[in-house]
């Protein structure tokens, strides 16, 4: 395994969450700016689905891939492994909620309290999540495509 590839990991999960929140800020920007256009509802289902389908699909990849490598590396990081996958959990009941909402064409204001709720938990998770694992991340000996790891983003 190259060397570069082992220093990567815990800049590769920098930029999925860096990208993530490029994706909640666009969002927000069609919430914000789309209210009464013609099309506004439309967009913000695209734009809601799309940042649901994106961050659901980093937490689906880090709890198939990304996790297991960690854990078999550093048993010590169980415990908190387990709490950023109960924080996937949760997400992705509210992921679908917001998604739901959206689809259904509630109002921009009903929207935006979803958006501001996962935005919150988001943020909190990935605050925790870098400052837990991003040193052991830098030298995880994990050979996998970075989409496969880390999602589609």
């Amino acid at each position: 395994m190259d060397a570069a590839r082992l220093i990567a990991w815990d800049q590769e999960l920098r930029t999925a969450h860096s990208r993530l929140r490029a994706a909640l800020a666009a969002t927000r920007e069609a919430l914000a700016t789309g209210e009464g256009t013609p099309d506004a509802a439309s967009e913000l289902v695209l734009y809601c689905i799309g940042f649901c389908a994106a961050l659901d699909g980093h937490h689906r990849a880090e709890d198939h891939a990304l996790f297991p490598a960690l854990r078999a590396e550093h048993p010590e990081l169980g415990g908190i492994i387990g709490k950023l996958m109960q924080d996937h959990s949760m997400l992705a009941h509210l992921l679908a909620s917001l998604r739901t909402a959206a689809e259904r064409g509630d109002d921009a204001a009903s929207i935006g309290r979803h958006v501001d709720g996962i935005a919150a938990i988001m943020e909190s998770h990935f605050r925790f999540e870098e400052r837990e694992i991003l040193t052991p991340l830098r030298a995880l000996t994990l050979d996998g495509d970075v989409r496969t790891v880390l999602g589609p983003l």
